[in-house]
């Protein structure tokens, strides 16, 4: 009879080892994806006070196989005849809204293809190359990869030369250049008032979201351990 009794009190306790165990697995996979995305954010911070040091250091020669977060400089000579814009872009100036695009002119160097080059943005609705003195010139920027065209891209118009995606060889091909580099070099430099173009003035920096995933996780893993107090309590009383 004792024994019977005993094993009747045991018995609500036994009806949670199972929703136990499964909690337990799901708090350690939430805990875990919660330390791995604090791993990230100080893997991320390191990308970021490096891309900060680059943006304050001179620019580093174009290597072999370049990255969006490096400032290389290229040498060359302006192709000073011909030029093409790219997308729709809309700047409000003192005046109001003004519609224009980013200027690529083709930079001819001594080692290599040609390289185009994202001038930045100008007040203009056709492409006019700029009347920069002549002589070899140091273009810092940092290198984007040949993009390709999406469902909603709108269509080029090689005949204006007018893109509206940053393709080197298509782009190439408009300005009477066959060759080109396979990238595209995104100019850096100052925003001069009433001086066009307006070139990019920083590295692109990846997001940096990790914290608040990091609290995300550690949130969910706090909610499941009340959740299942409150659940365990309940079937105890039961």
């Amino acid at each position: 009879m004792a024994s019977a009794t005993l094993a009747l009190r045991r018995l609500p306790w036994r009806r949670l080892l199972w929703p136990g165990v499964w909690a337990a697995l799901l708090l350690a996979l939430l805990v875990t994806l919660g330390v791995w995305q604090l791993h990230r954010l100080r893997w991320k911070l390191g990308i970021l006070a490096a891309i900060h040091a680059a943006e304050l250091a001179p620019p580093i020669p174009l290597p072999a196989q370049p990255t969006p977060f490096e400032k290389v400089g290229v040498r060359g000579v302006w192709l000073r005849t011909r030029a093409a814009l790219y997308g729709d872009i809309v700047h409000t100036l003192p005046q109001g809204e003004v519609q224009g695009g980013d200027l690529i002119m083709a930079l001819l160097r001594k080692d290599g293809p040609p390289v185009l080059v994202d001038r930045g943005w100008v007040p203009e609705t056709l492409p006019r190359a700029l009347a920069d003195p002549p002589g070899e010139v140091l273009v810092a920027g940092f290198v984007e990869p040949p993009a390709r065209p999406g469902w909603l891209s709108a269509p080029d118009d090689p005949a204006k030369r007018l893109f509206y995606t940053r393709d080197p060889a298509r782009i190439g091909t408009a300005l009477g250049l066959p060759r080109v580099a396979p990238m595209m070099l995104m100019a850096l430099g100052p925003r001069r008032p009433g001086r066009y173009p307006w070139p990019r003035r920083h590295l692109p920096h990846p997001p940096n979201n990790h914290l608040q995933y990091a609290w995300t996780w550690f949130g969910l893993a706090l909610v499941l351990v009340v959740e299942f107090f409150w659940w365990a309590a309940k079937r105890l009383r039961e």
